[in-house]
């Protein structure tokens, strides 16, 4: 007997479960860091075109396909497909994408964990220092912190659609949005903090180059959660009256607000903590600079504020990041359990329940490679280097993957589904069917979106894999 699949309550629902999935690490703290790498405002600008010209479409595409198909990426997939083995098996990459993603994005929100709780009991200063967060990970101290999370994560989910995921993102999402523009109100006052917004708001084209380009589109993709089957599994819960469209395009300006305060946040602090900052020098690393750099800015704030100022700002901050991280790590576990009630037919529980046990067994064995287990720790050599365990599956699974699957699900929709596609788009809003962006949602999916994410893919292959960026070769 089919198990009874759960849907969204309203529209209002769906963007904020959809907006909760897309905002995350990728927001509050990827995108600062690549803001900064990589020009500031010449990156912001090519960043938000290219969450409009190609994102966009593709944000529409998976969430037509799950309307469609009222089923998961496996189901999708087949159904529009006619049963086909080879996009069948495109539909369970984007089960295994989700699942190996929430592997290290737990590990991951462990650490935030840990980090806001010793913030609330008063430790700024120890996590300021620079062996705070070595010592932290390689720690078998942080097991029981996996329970806690597992928990409350698993938890929510056994809540279902309604009850568990848009329950979760109607809370947290708007208490986020507050927290957020509250630190940046904040973080303004500080002397030196305009040096920032005017490095991130005015642009310098001399810095627009090839890498810029790449940056700047993968960073567009994995912040919409594209390519990992969620907004598939989503728009299987989305009702046939609502608009796919308008909901589309909230779900887009959302992310892409975040994103954009995320850095009115991060990179003004930056430069109030030291204004003569070389953003050049910045880690590359988004866990370096939540992990490090920042509770370094933040004590530096008890000059202005005093410590229990400079803590209580620590504390709004990495409780801003665990809810955004709650909000991702909820939509990504919903694929495969999703993929579990559609395909075998399992109880919304037994499919929870199978999935905690997989996940913590797999997150238990990234965070041991942290130096825990020599094994793990030098796992594999790729890319110019000894890589752990968690290394590798972030770096497949968080950059390389995902638009591969982007790139199927374009396919789909301009060629297998290409009548369909606008018949989906336009149930609930028939003025949709003659517009000029049907014309070029048809014309982009069928021509340069789908040839840009074979190419990023191809180039992310290269770069990880073999330390060759293809886009400066062919710059240079």
């Amino acid at each position: 007997m089919a198990i009874e699949r759960g849907q969204f309550s309203s529209r209002l629902g769906f963007v904020l479960a959809a907006a909760g999935s897309a905002v995350g690490l990728g927001n509050l703290v990827a995108f600062p860091v690549m803001a900064s790498k990589n020009g500031g405002a010449v990156f912001l600008m090519v960043y938000v075109l290219f969450v409009a010209l190609i994102c966009f479409p593709v944000l529409l595409a998976e969430i037509a396909m799950g309307r469609a198909t009222r089923r998961n990426p496996v189901g999708a997939f087949s159904a529009l497909t006619n049963g086909n083995a080879l996009w069948r098996t495109a539909g369970k990459l984007a089960i295994l994408t989700p699942f190996m993603i929430a592997v290290f994005y737990t590990v991951v929100t462990v650490w935030i964990l840990i980090f806001l709780f010793r913030a609330m009991t008063g430790g700024l200063s120890d996590l300021a220092t620079a062996s705070a967060f070595g010592d932290m990970i390689g720690s078998p101290g942080i097991f029981p912190w996996f329970i806690l999370l597992q928990v409350a994560v698993f938890g929510v989910l056994l809540g279902g659609v309604k009850g568990g995921i848009e329950r979760l993102a109607r809370v947290l999402m708007p208490t986020l949005a507050v927290m957020l523009v509250g630190l940046i109100l904040f973080v303004m006052t500080l002397d030196d903090a305009m040096l920032g917004v005017r490095y991130y708001l005015v642009p310098d084209f001399s810095r627009l180059n090839g890498t810029v380009i790449n940056s700047a589109l993968n960073q567009a993709f994995f912040s919409l959660s594209l390519g990992m089957g969620i907004m598939i599994t989503y728009g299987s819960y989305f009702s046939r009256q609502d608009n796919i469209l308008n909901s589309g395009k909230m779900v887009a300006m959302a992310d892409t607000s975040v994103a954009f305060m995320a850095g009115l946040l991060i990179l003004p602090a930056i430069f109030a903590f030291n204004p003569n900052t070389n953003p050049d020098d910045l880690s590359t690393s988004s866990v370096g600079l939540i992990f490090t750099y920042l509770p370094q800015i933040f004590l530096s704030m008890q000059e202005a504020v005093g410590y229990f100022g400079a803590s209580a700002v620590a504390v709004v901050f990495f409780a801003l990041v665990f809810f955004a991280a709650m909000t991702s790590l909820v939509s990504i576990l919903e694929i495969p359990i999703a993929y579990m009630i559609d395909e075998w037919n399992f109880s919304r529980r037994k499919a929870v329940l199978v999935q905690a046990g997989l996940v913590t067994t797999f997150a238990v064995l990234a965070a041991l490679s942290f130096g825990m287990s020599p094994f793990l720790t030098d796992f594999i050599p790729y890319g110019g280097g000894p890589k752990s365990f968690f290394d590798l599956i972030a770096d497949t699974f968080s950059e390389v993957i995902l638009p591969l699957v982007g790139f199927f699900a374009c396919i789909v929709c301009a060629y297998r589904w290409r009548q369909g596609f606008t018949d989906e788009l336009s149930a609930g809003d028939e003025g949709f069917r003659n517009s000029a962006l049907a014309g070029y949602l048809t014309f982009s999916l069928r021509t340069f979106v789908p040839v840009v994410l074979l190419f990023v893919f191809v180039n992310s292959v290269a770069a990880k894999y073999f330390a060759v960026d293809l886009i400066s070769l062919i710059a240079g």
